[in-house]
């Protein structure tokens, strides 16, 4: 499937990714905080319906 070195990669630029997302969202909300009112709850409704989704399709594949 993946090599140990390819996993290593995967996992430091997902790290590196995310730092560097909230890197910039910060820098932004600073500037425009009016475009970012109510941002937190779609990011926790797009988690909600992910882990419904994962759930369901462990459920369905498995059941």
């Amino acid at each position: 499937m993946f090599s140990s070195g390819q996993f290593y990669f995967a996992l430091f630029f997902l790290v590196a990714f995310i730092i560097g997302m909230i890197y910039a969202y910060r820098g932004d909300i600073k500037k425009n905080p009016k475009y970012f009112k109510g941002s937190f709850k779609i990011l926790i409704s797009f988690i909600v319906i992910y882990g419904i989704y994962f759930i369901l399709t462990r459920v369905l594949t498995f059941g």
